[in-house]
């Protein structure tokens, strides 16, 4: 938990995990399948069997798994290609959004926080999600020379203590009254151990509590 001040402050900070959380599936791996062909990622699957093997017997750890399997899928493909398929994908995936965990995302816009998706997904498919949620952004970042996805990353994967440093990067925690935080698993550990009001998917009974000052908003979660 962040320490506090005595200055007052009014507002508050919202982070949410993605995959397990605002949604409730593995949208990396659906990415995979959405844009490419089977062929292809059979082939290019073949390649890192071994690698695919370890992970879904637990032996190998997913933030080692999403670079690896990022490259060996993408590695070539032409990121005009991908991105006339990324805001297809994007609203695809927003009408899949876990609706507890999205209802309370509406609750924090309306009381007027400051919300961010933090995310070990990439960038070509969560940006144009925030884009339509309204909200910032924190994840892996990929890379593109000469219009072609190398397959790299341009950031570390954000998961574990790379989203909590990535967090205390772009954000000064002192200017927020209270921090909240949404997760799912181990992954989001670091994340979580930021807020004041954390809530683990499968631990927590329920969502924390958003209470609403009068003389400033009203809870209208109505959405069109």
């Amino acid at each position: 938990m962040h320490a506090k001040s005595q200055t007052h402050k009014t507002i508050n900070l919202a982070l949410f995990d993605f995959d397990g959380t605002l949604y409730p599936k593995d949208s990396f791996t659906g990415f995979i399948f959405f844009t490419l062909s089977k062929r292809h990622i059979v082939k290019k699957g073949l390649t890192i069997l071994p690698w695919i093997q370890a992970y879904y017997l637990r032996l190998y750890p997913a933030h080692a798994m999403r670079p690896r399997l990022f490259q060996t899928m993408f590695e070539g493909i032409s990121a005009t290609f991908v991105e006339n398929l990324v805001n297809e994908y994007a609203q695809k995936l927003i009408k899949q959004l876990d609706p507890a965990l999205l209802k309370q995302l509406y609750l924090h816009q309306q009381r007027g926080d400051h919300i961010v998706l933090v995310s070990a997904s990439v960038d070509l498919y969560l940006a144009p999600i925030c884009e339509l949620l309204n909200i910032e952004l924190i994840c892996t970042q990929t890379e593109i020379k000469n219009g072609t996805l190398t397959g790299r990353y341009r950031s570390q994967d954000c998961s574990r203590e790379q989203k909590k440093l990535r967090i205390l990067q772009q954000y000064n925690l002192e200017d927020y009254q209270y921090i909240y935080a949404y997760g799912n698993s181990e992954e989001d550990l670091d994340m979580l151990s930021l807020a004041d009001h954390p809530y683990m998917m499968g631990e927590n009974k329920s969502l924390p509590e958003l209470k609403f000052d009068a003389l400033r908003v009203s809870p209208n979660i109505e959405r069109t």
